[in-house]
């Protein structure tokens, strides 16, 4: 079965892939999908780690398998009859999850999708990204990235790339953020903060940053308070493609440059990006990539006085 992103940009819409794992239904953004391929009996690896399940190898490419069941906790399913292997790209790696069965995709809007509250993401401890009731039924949008990030921690935020940066010049120019992963948040934060940005205004989805920029423009301040915008793509109420084409597509605002910095960038994100108008587009491990990238939206110097 194979998937493609079928929605045009900036609709704030999104495609769900509902699945089970074990009697549990949950979703997964089409988006984040490569393929989805029948169960095969996969290779163990010796001394891996318990939530991965093998290996298998679909075409020439090894790719690891990772038991849902395991992660979350739930009971071994009794049979493997009708299971089938989610084959997921983001964050540049290709990575398996093994369910019970798949349900079908739901076109849905990310206004409808509720952000799990502390209750369940205690101290960002949780695995949903979002909620979202469909034909009756709650589904839970699973952190997928936050799964692979957990088993294998290089796949999350770069943070080496930014241990030599702690004695760069201190920039006061207002970066506003818009990240809903409370983990990923702070990581961002006390990154950029090592590399010397001191004016950071974090907020937790694009409502709530399209919001504040609406409020400044409102106020007369916008350009004393953001000089840069960054931007996840995948967040509950509003998405980031969303909020990109409306500060683009606004007169007083289209001068403050949008960087994208996603887990989902590829080629077809990342065209869906540039006919919204964003300045650039990273991939989500690369934060060193990123300082360099508001270094140059920015127009901030070099320590020999020349632009970078």
């Amino acid at each position: 079965m194979e998937t493609g992103i079928l929605l045009e940009s900036g609709t704030n819409e999104l495609e769900i892939l509902e699945f089970r794992v074990g009697s549990n239904y949950y979703g997964i953004n089409v988006a984040k999908i490569r393929e989805i391929l029948p169960y095969q009996v996969p290779t163990p690896i010796p001394n891996a780690d318990a939530r991965i399940e093998g290996i298998f190898m679909p075409r020439d490419e090894i790719i690891s398998i990772v038991d849902l069941s395991r992660v979350m906790n739930l009971p071994a399913a009794q049979s493997t009859v009708g299971d089938m292997y989610i084959v997921t790209n983001f964050n540049n790696l290709n990575t398996a999850f093994h369910v019970q069965g798949v349900e079908g995709i739901h076109r849905v809007s990310w206004g409808d999708i509720i952000e799990p509250d502390s209750t369940i993401n205690a101290s960002g401890m949780g695995m949903a990204t979002g909620i979202v009731r469909i034909e009756g039924r709650l589904i839970i949008i699973l952190d997928f990235e936050k799964i692979v990030a957990e088993i294998n921690p290089e796949t999350g935020l770069k943070i080496s790339d930014v241990e030599h940066m702690t004695g760069r010049s201190r920039v006061d120019s207002p970066i506003l953020i818009a990240e809903d992963s409370p983990l990923l948040g702070k990581m961002l934060l006390d990154c950029l903060k090592r590399a010397g940005f001191a004016n950071i205004d974090l907020t937790n989805n694009g409502k709530e940053c399209w919001d504040k920029l609406s409020a400044y423009q409102e106020q007369g301040v916008l350009d004393q308070k953001v000089a840069c915008v960054i931007t996840d793509i995948e967040m509950p109420q509003m998405d980031g493609h969303h909020l990109t084409k409306l500060i683009k597509s606004d007169e007083q605002m289209m001068h403050i440059p949008v960087i994208i910095f996603s887990s989902l960038i590829n080629d077809e994100m990342r065209k869906k990006g540039e006919s919204l108008g964003a300045d650039m587009q990273l991939s989500k491990p690369e934060i060193g990539q990123l300082v360099g990238a508001i270094d140059q939206v920015l127009q901030i110097e070099n320590a020999d006085g020349t632009s970078v």
